[in-house]
């Protein structure tokens, strides 16, 4: 039987840690380090990955650099307008070759020699270029850095590096009809305003990930003395008969369909009137259900580590430090062509909520970390995790995609967003990964 390199796992180790025909998920998988080593092969390095919005790349020779599971990674645009994703390590020794957060260049230049690559990659030059150029081994065609496959859905930039990797509406697949709702409720598009926050946890990257593409049920308890100083005293309601789970191959949403529902928690009023005053522009751009979901009580989690908030207009990427700890990226996402107000209202709404200071972000932080931190013991590791919400409550909908559940406080989602890590994990490649898409082709998964 297979052993993965660097471990002394097997597939059929970890099909026997889940058991989501009865709800429950081994621990191991939050704190084992060999786990972790194969989800950065497996996960973090085939599938689709969260990387900047268009909106941060003005112009040629804009850059970013953020991370695609523990590898480090520079966005760029390039002089013909397109965008490259490449990897942020000089092919000479390894070094870090851009350590700016953001700005523009015209090449990028190592500090430990001096070698020069340009924004597609290549190698430009190095110093004293004769004496390498003198070998019969040197090619400098095959010196410039790793490139990634990069695609992008109304102004969200993903890449892999898998080139086996289907193609990104496909892996989106229907889930980006619920994408729509916050990226193409207007014709400008949207924007990131107000830079990037980065903070760091204590915890497995899948507990946040897993949190926001399913677990209405934690909000009532858990933010209660947020939502208590929001609402005036008031509190966190679900209504259940008119919310949903909605999951398209571990892609996950929970919503209600309450329209200004955590929007609401923002106490902006000028944000409140322009999103009042839309809702009839909405409504003929996305049609009535959905304008009901636009910045309603929902969370979503684009698999495996974006996660958004529709009320909020907030995206975060969960990006893995090691089995325990995590940085969390946050933006906060606009219409272009929003009111200057407007936008600094929802910058300032993501700065309340969900950010590190944030009356609800805190709440999460302490009860992820907790739940990681638990399972250094031995005899808690050994345990099982409940996933059991939901099992008899999917339904067929004549307008909602995916696959449907009644009911936000459910584990439906999660249920399938395990299915799907399980799937990339046992899978030799993406033609062993099967289709989830459907009620007829998901198996015993519910």
């Amino acid at each position: 039987m297979c052993v993965w390199k660097g471990t002394t796992l097997n597939p059929e180790d970890l099909k026997a840690l889940i058991d989501l025909d009865e709800g429950w998920v081994s621990r191991r998988i939050f704190w084992d380090r060999d786990i972790y080593t194969v989800e950065l092969e497996r996960i973090f390095g085939r599938c689709w990955l969260f990387v900047g919005h268009e909106s941060q790349l003005a112009g040629a020779g804009s850059f970013l650099t953020t991370s695609m599971g523990e590898d480090a990674v520079i966005v760029a645009r390039n002089r013909s307008g397109g965008i490259e994703v490449m990897l942020n390590s000089c092919p000479h020794r390894g070094n870090r070759l851009c350590f700016a957060d953001s700005g523009t260049a015209r090449s990028f230049t190592c500090n430990y020699h001096g070698w020069a690559f340009g924004l597609t990659g290549e190698l430009l030059g190095m110093p004293e270029e004769q004496i390498y150029a003198a070998s019969p081994r040197f090619d400098k065609s095959r010196l410039g850095l790793r490139k990634a496959r990069v695609a992008t859905y109304n102004g969200l930039i993903f890449a892999t590096f898998d080139e086996s990797a289907p193609s990104l509406d496909d892996y989106l697949g229907e889930f980006r009809w619920y994408l729509d709702i916050m990226l193409d409720n207007a014709a400008g598009g949207t924007e990131l305003v107000g830079g990037v926050i980065r903070s760091t946890m204590a915890c497995n990257w899948k507990f946040p990930a897993e949190n926001f593409a399913g677990d209405s049920y934690h909000a009532p308890w858990t933010h209660a003395s947020g939502a208590f100083a929001a609402f005036d005293g008031g509190s966190v309601r679900i209504n259940q008969a008119e919310s949903y789970h909605a999951n398209v191959n571990g892609h996950g949403l929970e919503f209600g369909l309450d329209m200004i529902g955590n929007a609401a928690t923002m106490r902006d009023p000028i944000v409140l009137d322009w999103m009042k005053g839309r809702q009839a522009e909405v409504e003929e751009r996305l049609g009535a259900l959905r304008t009901r979901m636009w910045g309603s009580v929902s969370s979503g989690n684009v698999f495996p580590n974006l996660g958004y908030l529709p009320g909020y207009f907030t995206l975060r990427t969960w990006v893995p430090r090691g089995p325990h700890a995590i940085e969390i990226h946050v933006w906060s996402l606009v219409n272009r062509d929003a009111p200057d107000e407007v936008k600094d209202g929802f910058r300032r709404g993501v700065m309340r909520s969900f950010s590190p200071a944030g009356i609800l972000e805190m709440d999460d932080g302490e009860n992820w970390e907790h739940s990681t931190a638990t399972n250094a013991g031995v005899v808690t590791r050994g345990e099982r995790l409940h996933y059991g919400l939901g099992f008899e409550s999917e339904i067929e909908h004549d307008e909602l995609p995916g696959r449907i559940f009644l009911g936000q406080m459910n584990d439906a989602n999660q249920r399938a967003f395990y299915r799907r890590w399980l799937d990339l994990m046992t899978a030799d490649n993406w033609q062993g990964v099967p289709d989830r898409t459907t009620k007829a082709v998901a198996g015993a998964m519910r």
